[in-house]
């Protein structure tokens, strides 16, 4: 439950301090006192959206503080501790939301800076904010059937109709894909097919084209590199033909000169000289072997040069060089095998599209009796609910539908013998009826009820819900707008009943709900228009009967008060 609200720079408050009471708590205030600011913080530590322009003038930011207390193994101190926060010393959590004039946000949770997403989900496990716009939004559809859904825990059993709808249209759409792409796909299968022929009857290796260029410049240069390796291998070792000194022989007379002296440093530079005749000697055999393989064949160096124009047909049409070519070969089977429309390919398909709908239609017939098990039971509840707002004649239904289509409908789905729309939550459409009195037409309630019934239904839904909602602390932001007489005191004592099994915080302009609080908060401002600390005050006794008597009729006159007091009693009993 929340067990403290502090808020600073909101509007026109400019500090305020709540600590509402665990059953039922009320706070009400003069038209524009800012009353309904409080309910706007509560959506602020709950993720709502950060308006710069509710930041209050001359302030530069506002803080909005709510230390909530909870169990250890709830939902919100999981949250909490993942996104390492801390609880507090006495095991609540202290949530923070700060905006700042430049629109700028932050969150807070446990002391540790966190994402508003973070923020949003652990008070929302929390708390739950009902107004005039949530009565309102009861009117759509999705609304409604969302209503149900939390009221017979459904999300189970929409998420395996969820995951099953979802593979169905991948199934669906690759199947209809393939038939209706058959042409396109057979010219793109015969493109792939011949270029891998065409790659196949070359057979080109890896690296060939490298290896084939270095080699077609060996044997284009042959003559030119025989002389330059005969001539080196003349000057290193000498040469049969011709009389001249070599490098080999020259080492050798300068080795002998120095082996001949008696000097130690002069045998050392011998022994040095020795080893580079033997250096000269290696380089002088290699290039022998050298000039025996220099092959100047030129019937060899045309089928080099063939080759090397066919490999460069497959380069100019599949790669940048024979590594790319490959790489493409290996990327066009790939591709092939995805482009198989075979007979058995696609009848694979269908056999598993087939079985597919069968299991979602399986999970749709079980989601639809779920659903109409719960409406059943919520549409009871929340009649005898309405009984006790002064709506003692009308009768709530909950309705759950399908749309039936055609064969050929793109979402078409058979549950049984019907042919229904598979909507991405069910088959099922909800709709809340009221019949407002006995022979009255049954009518969607978006049609059917006034401003002041349609909160009354919000609330008798809610009651209805309490038991299935996990939520602690629930919001009510005037939800008796456009209601009074007995049907205001009948909100008052119901939202009195739902305080015994939940934190019920309601912000109301009627004495016959306030009458009903454990604790009864008042907000008045300043002269200046501002809500200081001091403005929002608890009452109770005489100061109660007095703030009742200024909502029931603007004064404080005798009847007034007789009148507030008789409220008071009548809520006690």
């Amino acid at each position: 439950m929340l067990s403290e609200l502090r808020i600073t720079g909101l509007g026109v408050i400019d500090e305020a301090v709540l600590e509402p009471h665990r059953g039922l708590t009320v706070v009400t205030g003069e038209t524009g006192a800012g009353k309904t600011m409080i309910v706007t913080a509560l959506g602020l530590i709950s993720g709502g959206r950060g308006d710069a322009a509710r930041v209050r003038h001359g302030a530069d930011r506002t803080v909005v503080e709510a230390r909530i207390e909870v169990s250890p193994d709830s939902a919100a101190v999981q949250a909490a501790l993942a996104a390492g926060g801390r609880l507090d010393e006495d095991g609540s959590i202290i949530a923070v939301r700060t905006v700042s004039a430049d629109g700028r946000s932050r969150a807070h949770l446990g002391g540790r800076a966190v994402p508003l997403a973070v923020l949003a989900e652990t008070c929302e496990s929390a708390l739950a904010i009902h107004g005039q716009s949530e009565a309102i939004s009861l009117l759509r559809p999705a609304e409604q059937r969302a209503v149900l859904d939390r009221y017979a825990d459904s999300a189970a059993l929409i998420g395996r109709y969820q995951a099953i709808r979802r593979e169905w249209i991948t199934v669906r759409t690759e199947l209809a894909d393939r038939i209706g792409r058959a042409r396109e796909r057979a010219q793109r299968e015969e493109l792939l097919r011949n270029g891998l022929e065409e790659i196949a009857r070359v057979a080109p290796l890896p690296g060939e084209d490298v290896d084939l260029a270095a080699e077609v410049r060996r044997l284009d240069n042959a003559d030119v590199l025989r002389s330059a390796a005969d001539g080196a291998r003349g000057d290193l070792a000498g040469s049969d033909e011709v009389d001249a000194p070599n490098a080999m022989s020259l080492i050798d007379a300068a080795q002998k000169l120095l082996e001949g002296s008696d000097d130690p440093r002069l045998a050392e530079f011998a022994q040095g000289l020795r080893q580079a005749g033997a250096i000269v000697a290696d380089a002088a055999l290699e290039l022998s072997s050298y000039l025996q393989e220099l092959d100047a064949d030129p019937e060899r160096l045309q089928q080099l040069l063939g080759r090397q124009a066919t490999l460069k047909q497959l380069i100019r049409r599949y790669g940048e060089d024979i590594a790319a070519v490959l790489n493409w070969a290996q990327e066009a089977r790939d591709e092939l095998a995805e482009l198989d429309n075979s007979e058995e390919l696609l009848a694979a398909m269908r056999a598993k599209r087939d079985q597919l709908a069968k299991d979602l239609g399986k999970a749709a017939a079980a989601l639809t009796a779920h659903r109409t098990k719960a409406a059943a039971e919520l549409g009871s509840r929340a009649t005898t609910e309405l009984e006790n707002l002064a709506m003692g004649r009308a009768t709530l239904r909950i309705a759950v539908s399908d749309t039936e289509v055609a064969a050929d409908h793109t979402d078409a789905l058979k549950v049984g013998r019907r042919t229904v729309q598979a909507l991405p939550d069910g088959v099922d459409h909800v709709d809340i009826l009221l019949t407002a009195h006995s022979g009255a037409p049954e009518l969607p309630i978006q049609k059917g009820a006034s401003g002041g019934e349609l909160s009354r239904v919000m609330l008798a839904l809610e009651v209805a819900l309490a038991e299935a909602d996990p939520v602690g602390t629930l919001v009510f932001d005037e939800v008796d707008a456009g209601v009074g007489g007995r049907a205001a005191t009948e909100i008052g004592r119901l939202l009195k009943h739902l305080a015994a099994s939940h934190q019920v915080i309601v912000v109301t302009h009627l004495a016959q709900v306030a009458a009903f609080a454990d604790r009864h908060f008042i907000v008045n401002s300043s002269e200046d228009g501002a809500i200081r600390a001091s403005s929002v005050q608890v009452v109770a006794g005489k100061n109660r009967e007095l703030e009742l008597a200024r909502m029931l009729g603007g004064t404080e006159g005798k009847s007034a008060r007789a009148h507030a007091a008789d409220l008071l009693r009548a809520a006690v009993r």
